[in-house]
């Protein structure tokens, strides 16, 4: 199987390419970034040429698309909007179009964020509920849409609260604010359940190795948690005596893009599939503090 893996250069797609290539798959990554590699092309996807040029010729089995414009907040800048959608949404279906046209599985990265993010039920791997709370979760859910009213052979994953090695995140923040305060606030009522890269990697590629499509949540296993409990559980792994204040996300107030207060994400179709699903979160955590020069 041949595998092209868009976003390299990001948390996610750097785990992914270098799972594809654990398992001896022939593999191309990509990102708009220029760079000198032998398993590596260079590729703004909102550029619908270049795409449907890459893709001819390199014809891969499986697309697994993990670029996007994630920086929440930067979003709902006036500014950046025409570049978000762009990149979320044109990009997405310059890519579905020329799996189309090769006949190749596609898997699309998605996100909690494309429901309204309230109450306390889990969100459904089936729902239809959309009413995403800002640009970047609108960008994604168009995404979603794009790929649904172009193929058939699909993949669409939704996660939430991710972090890996290659790339800032919620973590490594935390830490570095740890080290120099004496205090630090966090929001305890947004609740869900961190997605470590590394873990989502492989069951992306256990995904593409089959004909199982649809939509799907995945997260680390290990319950749903609050920032708070996050941070609790991050600064006693890592050893850091900093105090923690819970607050409220109106407290908080830092954010100029609405964020969910609801990021459950209901994950049983994973095993109903039967995949393998995630290791807890905690694990995670811990692994990842081994790996990452923190």
């Amino acid at each position: 199987m041949k595998v092209f893996v868009t976003g390299i250069g990001g948390q996610l797609g750097h785990d992914v390419m270098n799972e594809v290539k654990k398992r001896g798959y022939d593999c191309v990554g990509s990102d708009i970034m220029k760079k000198s590699n032998d398993n590596y092309t260079q590729l703004d996807i909102a550029d619908k040429f270049s795409v449907d040029k890459v893709l001819s010729e390199i014809k891969p089995d499986a697309v697994i698309h993990c670029a996007a414009w994630t920086a929440v907040d930067a979003a709902e800048d006036e500014e950046n909007r025409d570049k978000v959608f762009a990149i979320n949404v044109g990009g997405t279906r310059n890519l579905a179009e020329a799996c189309k046209k090769l006949n190749c599985k596609m898997l699309y990265i998605s996100t909690d964020y494309v429901f309204n993010g309230q109450g306390e039920k889990p969100w459904q791997a089936g729902c239809k509920d959309f009413a995403p709370l800002n640009v970047y979760g609108q960008s994604k859910l168009e995404g979603e849409h794009a790929v649904v009213e172009t193929l058939e052979k699909f993949f669409i994953v939704r996660i939430a609260w991710a972090f890996g090695l290659n790339g800032n995140n919620f973590i490594k923040m935390m830490i570095n604010i740890g080290k120099k305060s004496e205090t630090v606030r966090v929001v305890n009522d947004q609740i869900g359940t961190p997605t470590y890269t590394y873990d989502l990697a492989r069951l992306l590629v256990d995904m593409i190795e089959t004909e199982k499509y649809g939509y799907y949540h995945a997260t680390n296993e290990g319950g749903y948690i609050s920032w708070y409990d996050f941070t609790c559980e991050i600064f006693k792994q890592y050893g850091l005596t900093t105090k923690i204040i819970p607050v409220t996300t109106s407290d908080y107030g830092l954010n100029k893009a609405a964020r969910p207060f609801n990021s459950r994400l209901d994950k049983s179709k994973l095993r109903e599939a039967g995949f393998k699903l995630l290791p807890d979160w905690r694990d995670a955590v811990k692994r990842y503090l081994e790996e990452a020069d923190l």
